[in-house]
């Protein structure tokens, strides 16, 4: 968490010093990310940095909450525009990450740079139930629960988890092979498929059902 010394900052100070951290951790893996770097590009004394954060991994976890932010907000769209299907909103996000790779959104073509040079963040990120808690919660209002088997909040945020996992797994697929887009599309839409329908057959299925009787 920043400290209240860099709330307190003039913006301009405030918006220099978070551009000189993003170009850095951009440029390099995180653990490899310097904090002489950072100051020599935001202009500012090697001691004032500590005066704004504890450490780099602080900081980096600063970047990554407005990342966060972004994401849920943007995510919140995706789901509304599609109607509220689980299902479906995953396959609009995979969607879009493959269409604007590098685009006009600056802090998305940020966070999938960092992604690139930091394997296994996003998989990592959205296996963290804290924060899949935290993105159901920002858009269970817009679920279309009367679509799901159980009309629960507790069957819908298990559901909601499994194909967010899948989603993460697929666009950071996407992000280290961007020529592979299709193939990694058609894996996720399997995935989607299996958690949506299952994976036994209609028969295998009355056969358990008559065994649990």
């Amino acid at each position: 968490m920043c400290t209240e010394t860099f709330l307190r900052l003039p913006e301009e100070k405030r918006k220099r010093f978070l551009d000189a951290a993003w170009e850095e951790f951009v440029s390099v893996p995180k653990a490899d990310a310097s904090i002489n770097q950072i100051v020599r590009r935001a202009g500012i004394p090697r001691g004032s940095f500590y005066q704004y954060f504890a450490d780099k991994e602080e900081l980096f976890d600063h970047l990554m909450e407005k990342v966060i932010g972004h994401f849920i907000s943007e995510y919140r769209k995706v789901m509304e525009q599609a109607g509220g299907d689980i299902f479906r909103t995953q396959e609009l996000c995979f969607d879009r990450v493959a269409r604007l790779g590098s685009g006009a959104d600056v802090l998305f073509a940020r966070s999938l740079r960092i992604a690139r040079l930091n394997p296994g963040l996003l998989p990592q990120a959205a296996l963290a139930r804290q924060l899949m808690g935290r993105i159901f919660n920002a858009v269970r209002d817009t679920i279309d629960m009367t679509a799901l088997r159980k009309a629960e909040e507790g069957f819908a945020a298990n559901i909601f988890g499994l194909t967010l996992v899948s989603l993460a797994v697929a666009v950071m697929e996407c992000v280290n092979a961007p020529e592979r887009a299709e193939e990694i599309r058609a894996e996720l839409l399997l995935q989607l498929d299996i958690i949506k329908h299952g994976s036994l057959a209609a028969e295998a299925v009355g056969i358990e059902k008559e065994d649990t009787i």
